[in-house]
């Protein structure tokens, strides 16, 4: 008689505990499609797309957590975890991860800063914390970029709104600075000449600013001559590269000394 209560008792129990598992494991599955599709659906929907796209990031990147977390909670509770304790001990364990992770949350933080007062957004390229490349992304706690030979850099953003950033792509328009040095034994105004024609038939230097030519530097063995040109933040790397080897085509053609280290030995 006794085990055939306990086997009912048994039955029951297992038949009680099968069904919450169940529900678990639904709410579990269902909880992980709602979350991906609520991430799919930030980065797609046209009811955000006039946020910019490092917002969209980040909304996506906060919302999956949240969302994950109350997708645990929702799983104990199905499970029959007293809430009053599940949640007591959830609130220690949280205040023991905070202090645990006090960096992260610095980096949440710095993720909020960068999307409030946006020194950088998607697509521009910077340089930070000793590293440049084109922002790839801004999640919660890092930001990715892209470097000009393909490689990611993950840097904190604790990091970054800690840090001096330099921002290449702010404007549409950038300034080329170059120095080319010339014999003191060259004509001043002839190379002057050679670097302002070189700078401005440049079909991409911009005319407005006007290309700038000057002598500014008495060197030890050569004079120094800067030139600053202005052209749109995509041509940058073009026109740098195309104006320095003209020059140097140019100064051959005009026999236009460009000297070495010299040393002068006076003997006694």
């Amino acid at each position: 008689m006794d085990f055939d209560k306990l086997l009912e008792f048994l039955i029951q129990l297992g038949i009680s505990l099968g069904g919450k598992l169940l529900g678990a494991l639904v709410i579990l599955i269902v909880g992980l499609k709602l979350v991906k599709y609520v991430k799919k659906w930030i980065k797609t929907t046209e009811k955000l797309e006039k946020l910019d796209t490092g917002v969209r990031s980040f909304l996506s990147s906060f919302a999956s957590i949240s969302l994950y977390i109350v997708l645990f909670i929702t799983v104990a509770m199905t499970l029959g975890i007293p809430t009053t304790s599940f949640i007591t001990a959830l609130a220690s364990c949280g205040v023991a991860i905070g202090l645990a992770l006090q960096g992260t949350l610095s980096n949440f933080a710095g993720g909020l800063m960068i999307l409030l007062f946006k020194p950088f957004k998607v697509g521009d390229y910077i340089e930070a914390s000793g590293e440049s490349g084109t922002v790839d992304s801004i999640t919660v706690v890092y930001t990715i970029l892209r470097t000009p030979d393909n490689k990611m850099i993950t840097i904190p953003n604790g990091t970054l709104t800690n840090s001096v950033i330099e921002n290449y792509s702010a404007h549409d328009t950038r300034r080329v600075d170059m120095v080319f040095t010339a014999s003191y034994d060259c004509d001043v105004d002839k190379v002057k000449e050679i670097l302002m024609n070189a700078a401005r038939y440049h079909e991409r230097v911009l005319k407005d600013p006007e290309p700038f030519v000057r002598m500014t530097e008495h060197g030890e063995n050569a004079l120094k001559y800067t030139v600053r040109v202005w052209c749109k933040n995509e041509d940058y790397w073009d026109v740098k590269f195309d104006i320095t080897e003209r020059i140097r085509k140019d100064f051959a053609e005009n026999e236009i000394v460009i000297p070495f280290p010299q040393l002068e030995i006076h003997q006694r």
